[in-house]
């Protein structure tokens, strides 16, 4: 299951980025405010792995009853809730990112 959902991954990605290698292209930020919000997409997806590996499947809740359809959309509700918490400042990796997006940026265009 997990190898296909990696293969139907690259393949979304490969066509948003209208690559045939199924490597991501790499783009540049013009400023701050793209280069935080790249950096807070990153820790929005790290915190929502965090979350997954941390509430597993020994969380069943009472209040959505267990069963295929908690199972189906807990890892939506993750990612939504990692979301909410990079916006709100997470854990801090965001501004270090952007920082050093910034910086090794810097460093290609000196060179």
């Amino acid at each position: 299951m997990d190898g296909l959902m990696n293969a139907q991954m690259q393949a979304a990605l490969s066509q948003a980025n209208g690559s045939s290698t199924g490597a991501p292209q790499v783009g540049r930020v013009e400023n701050m405010a793209q280069a935080r919000e790249v950096a807070q997409d990153f820790e929005a997806m790290f915190l929502a792995q965090l979350l997954e590996h941390m509430m597993g499947e020994s969380t069943q809740s009472e209040a959505f009853g267990g069963g295929p359809g908690e199972s189906a959309f807990k890892g939506m509700l993750n990612e939504e809730y990692a979301k909410v918490m990079a916006q709100a400042g997470g854990i801090g990796l965001a501004d270090e990112l952007a920082r050093e997006i910034m910086t090794l940026q810097e460093a290609e265009d000196d060179a």
